[in-house]
């Protein structure tokens, strides 16, 4: 065993003997120091967020992994930057597998799992009930090395360990229901449809909470690629077809529509946005606002539309809005057809890796280990175990009365030992396991 090894096994002793005794005790560099937080960079090129993780979440790190996490988002340059110097961090979070992600594997930038037994010794759960992951990914790996690697570099996001049910739908069609009600319950059969309750409602509510003008949509640029992520969610939410490369295919046919197919899925609600904006009724600030001042929209009575769950009834949907009568609700097109997701038990594409220059990959990986059981999923989605949510006497989940409060309304204080809101807290390196 080599030194660095050596001290990578001490590092994991140490730390698992400070977690059963209650001391905070961590190496750094060639000597160990007692009391020293070890801090890990965290690359995620999903996050909209940048330093520090803070909040309840940072303080459970710290509590179980005498750990805290650095939040590196991307930009401009910081992907070439980082491939360049060869450190990547100690973990990535990827935004897909595609070219970064195989150019990291092919230039050696990634740790392996199966390297000294890690994922058996320090990645339990995955290796036990997430079987179909870890093939995709080394599958994957012979792929992008002509058959040369085998090695496991990650798993993808939101790895089901059963594939008999679905995914929850996030294509919902989010429409403020107290003004569709309002306007008397209108047919809507497509998308001129749409078009036409939208400028109806904005005649009705001209203003926001704030007395600001209000939109059909607003939209942020941060998640647009290839293609317009609001666009083409439109397409998938109408015509039930999902994304790939250049454009949408029907999982029903396996038919193509490229994305500049003449009267194609994607063009088509090109148009539609095309036209809320001649109207008046697109957000002008959608190319330049981030996704929190969206939200901030979307939670004053600004937007009137959302083809998204999380920027619709999840963010408008608070006590202070329904309390008056005023929410956003499913209200889809007679002609669409939303596209829900089955559950996969190879995980999505948005893959999380360990860097290769990392000191500290078993406790890399016993973090990401955490996210994948279910008391860690829980605590990732919902708050700290015992004072947001809890098991019953039959091993089914309840919220407490905090954890149901924090769930409707994010800004509720947290208290019980930790500072600031659950929104405060809310785990910003998508570990969406």
């Amino acid at each position: 065993m080599t030194a660095k090894k050596l001290s990578k096994k001490l590092l994991s002793l140490t730390l698992a003997g400070s977690i059963t005794a209650s001391m905070a005790t961590a190496l750094s560099g060639c000597g160990s120091k007692k009391n020293e937080i070890v801090t890990l960079d965290v690359y995620n090129t999903l996050a909209n967020y940048s330093g520090f993780q803070s909040g309840w979440i940072a303080d459970i790190l710290k509590e179980k992994f005498n750990v805290k996490l650095n939040i590196i988002p991307d930009g401009d340059g910081v992907y070439e930057t980082r491939m360049e110097s060869g450190n990547l961090g100690d973990i990535i979070v990827w935004g897909g597998d595609g070219d970064r992600y195989a150019n990291a594997v092919k230039n050696d930038l990634l740790y392996d799992w199966n390297e000294d037994g890690l994922i058996t010794e320090f990645g339990s759960y995955i290796k036990e009930h997430m079987p179909d992951a870890i093939a995709k990914n080394q599958n994957l790996t012979k792929e992008l090395t002509d058959g040369k690697k085998d090695c496991l570099y990650g798993i993808g996001n939101d790895v089901a360990t059963t594939n008999k049910d679905h995914q929850m739908f996030i294509y919902n069609w989010d429409v403020r229901w107290d003004l569709y009600k309002q306007l008397g319950y209108p047919k809507v059969k497509n998308m001129d449809d749409m078009l036409q309750l939208m400028k109806d409602m904005q005649k009705i509510c001209p203003k926001d909470d704030s007395g600001n003008k209000t939109y059909a949509v607003s939209l942020w640029p941060d998640w647009d690629d290839s293609m317009v992520m609001y666009v083409k969610a439109t397409a998938t939410a109408y015509y039930g077809y999902d994304e790939l490369g250049l454009g949408l295919y029907d999982p029903q046919t396996g038919t193509y529509h490229d994305a500049l197919e003449k009267d194609g899925p994607y063009l088509t609600m090109l148009k539609f946005y095309n036209d809320l904006y001649q109207n008046g009724l697109l957000d002008p600030d959608s190319m330049t606002q981030r996704y929190e001042q969206m939200g901030e929209k979307v939670q004053n009575g600004g937007v009137f539309f959302s083809i998204f769950n999380y920027c619709g009834s999840l963010a408008y949907n608070k006590d202070a809005h329904t309390s008056a009568g005023k929410l956003m609700y499913c209200m889809k097109p007679e002609d669409a057809t939303p596209l829900v997701y089955g559950m996969n038990t190879q995980g999505g594409n948005y893959t999380t890796s360990i860097g290769k220059t990392t000191e500290y990959p078993e406790l890399c990986m016993e973090i990401l280990n955490y996210f994948t059981t279910p008391e860690g999923r829980m605590t990732y989605s919902y708050g700290p175990k015992g004072i947001c949510w809890d098991y019953d006497e039959e091993g089914n989940t309840f919220f407490t009365e905090l954890g149901a409060t924090c769930h409707e309304n994010e800004n509720t204080k947290i208290g019980n030992g930790y500072k600031g809101s659950f929104h405060d807290g809310v785990l910003q390196a998508s570990f969406s396991t």
